[in-house]
């Protein structure tokens, strides 16, 4: 395992970003080069929820879903000492934001055609259902400042396997492999 002192207690490695930059693939991947655990809100969302998220959304709503998420992303950074990927949308919480201060948070940027290839434009995506492309754009002119302000680190993925990210997160944060 890396090195962790004179670091807060909780996640190695946060993973934040938009829909399909990766944050699960990478996410795993580092986990095992560093011999931890991989944790995704998502899936913890989901659990808390007994649902899949599209339907979250569709008979809760985003404002259940967002109180959902920030609940599970509290409880991930306080428990969870592996790799953790956040929503896509959790920067959008401002007391997430204010609980990722000074911890190892990499933006993971992807460009629009790579993330369209990635997610797919069939995927079930609530908040992108309409018109992908357009609902991306206007995703990441909100959260990309956001990603910026919580992140130690920016990777862009374009033009790099999943190991090449994985590389880059590493040497971006000084982690050693187990």
């Amino acid at each position: 395992m890396s090195e962790r002192v004179g670091r807060t207690a909780g996640p190695v490695v946060v993973l934040v970003g938009p829909p399909g930059a990766g944050k699960s693939t990478v996410g795993r991947l580092l986990a095992e080069r560093l011999g931890t655990t991989f944790r995704d809100t998502d899936t913890d969302i989901e659990a808390l929820a007994g649902k899949p998220i599209p339907e979250i959304f569709v008979d809760d709503g985003e404002p259940h879903f967002r109180a959902l998420e920030a609940r599970a992303v509290r409880a991930a950074l306080e428990e969870h000492e592996g790799v953790l990927a956040l929503g896509g949308g959790a920067v959008m919480a401002e007391a997430t934001r204010a609980l990722l201060a000074a911890r190892p948070v990499v933006f993971l940027e992807v460009a629009l055609h790579d993330a369209v290839r990635r997610v797919g434009l069939d995927a079930p995506r609530p908040l992108l259902a309409v018109n992908p492309r357009a609902a991306w754009r206007e995703l990441m002119a909100a959260r990309r400042p956001l990603y910026l302000e919580v992140a130690a680190a920016v990777i862009s993925t374009e033009g790099r396997t999943p190991e090449q990210v994985a590389d880059a997160v590493l040497e971006s944060l000084e982690l050693k492999e187990a």
